[in-house]
């Protein structure tokens, strides 16, 4: 079995013990093992990891179904076509790096192709943004812009043919009935299609959030890149839109510049009501109704909180769902005591850490698959 029925394979032991993976995690998994040369077989189930588990509690999971289709051999990962099931087959093309060095040989492994950003991923997956250098924060940029092209989902107004499922299709019905003399000898149905559900993305820029929002930024500009529905603002003591400038150049770099211009209270203080308010009042039709709306904040408010309250309520009844990103979350012992968090949080259908790449993978996997869940603060 070659490298990519070897990951296909082991999306299919992953999702047979219930860890959720799609299709694109699949190819992205592929493209993990088609950077750079490496001989470590601990490289590859890392970077396989990094890829196909999007929270803490899949990790089990995954290391279950790596030694029941790696076994003790690991494959040539060089093989570029993609068995994506049905039949079907994508190419990816293999990315050299240069001047890297040859992969050393170890006895009884096959070298192994395994992307430089995922080497230290066990460090960077729980590490804290803020205590990044700068060579981490440019490894972890890969990971953080294969995250972002997760996204929400609804069921749109196209619908396709369904075997067994869906509604039924009265023209497909009368169709199959004249082919068998009027007679139907089966009922075609179709289903609705997914589609992207509408992102909003809003960032705490203020002091103590900085670290914070640089690396999810960088996640913001992948996300506006890669989807259409996708809204991005930035607030400290007053809210900025930052959507056009995060698509205002094919280059990311420029992007974030140009975003980073735009705002002018970076590290300054925070009003998240205020802030909040001007989103409601100038933006809610562009938001539209049923947007999934992400906010990144550590919840230290210089306003009123019964303002804050309000307006949380408020987005609360236009959106799909609200989740909130809070790094203070990851601190043992942790508790929403200050007044700004206490009064938004009973708002917040889901209430997660923002600290880590980690938390962005959770993040990541509940946007594609978890809104459905019960939602909870804790």
């Amino acid at each position: 079995m070659g490298p990519d029925g070897r990951v296909v394979a082991l999306a299919g032991a992953l999702r047979a013990r219930g860890v959720r993976v799609g299709s694109g995690e699949v190819v992205t998994a592929v493209r993990a093992l088609g950077v750079v040369d490496a001989g470590s077989r601990d490289d590859v189930r890392l970077a396989l990891r990094a890829v196909l588990c999007g929270r803490p509690g899949d990790l089990p999971a995954f290391d279950a179904a790596f030694a029941e289709v790696f076994g003790a051999a690991v494959p040539d990962a060089r093989i570029a076509p993609v068995d994506l099931g049905g039949g079907s087959t994508l190419a990816l093309p293999r990315v050299a790096v240069p001047d890297a060095p040859p992969a050393p040989r170890t006895a009884g492994l096959e070298p192994v192709v395994v992307p430089a950003a995922f080497s230290d991923v066990e460090l960077l997956h729980d590490k804290d943004f803020a205590d990044y250098t700068d060579a981490e924060r440019a490894a972890a940029r890969t990971v953080l812009r294969e995250l972002a092209r997760r996204g929400p989902t609804r069921l749109g107004r196209r619908t396709r043919p369904s075997h067994g499922r869906g509604r039924p299709d009265p023209a497909a019905t009368l169709r199959a009935a004249l082919r068998t003399g009027g007679e139907p000898l089966r009922l075609p149905r179709r289903r609705r299609t997914p589609a992207p559900r509408a992102l909003v993305l809003v960032l705490d820029v203020s002091g103590s959030m900085a670290p914070y929002a640089r690396m999810l930024l960088q996640y913001a500009q992948a996300a506006a890149a890669a989807r259409s529905r996708v809204e991005v603002f930035a607030f400290g003591t007053r809210l900025t839109r930052l959507t056009l400038e995060l698509r205002s150049s094919r280059d990311p770099d420029r992007a974030l510049e140009r975003a980073a211009e735009a705002v002018d209270d970076w590290a300054g203080g925070t009003r998240i009501g205020a802030s909040l308010g001007t989103l409601n009042r100038e933006h809610g039709r562009r938001l539209g109704r049923g947007a999934v709306v992400v906010l990144l904040s550590d919840g230290w408010d210089r306003g009123e909180p019964e303002l804050l309250a309000a307006e949380m309520a408020r987005l609360r009844r236009s959106a799909h769902r609200v989740v909130w990103l809070n790094p203070l979350k990851a601190t043992p012992g942790y508790a929403p005591l200050a007044a700004g968090m206490a009064a938004a949080l009973p708002h917040a259908d889901h209430f997660i850490p923002g600290h880590s790449l980690g938390s962005v993978a959770e993040l990541a996997a509940l946007l594609s698959g978890g809104l459905h869940t019960t939602p909870g603060g804790a």
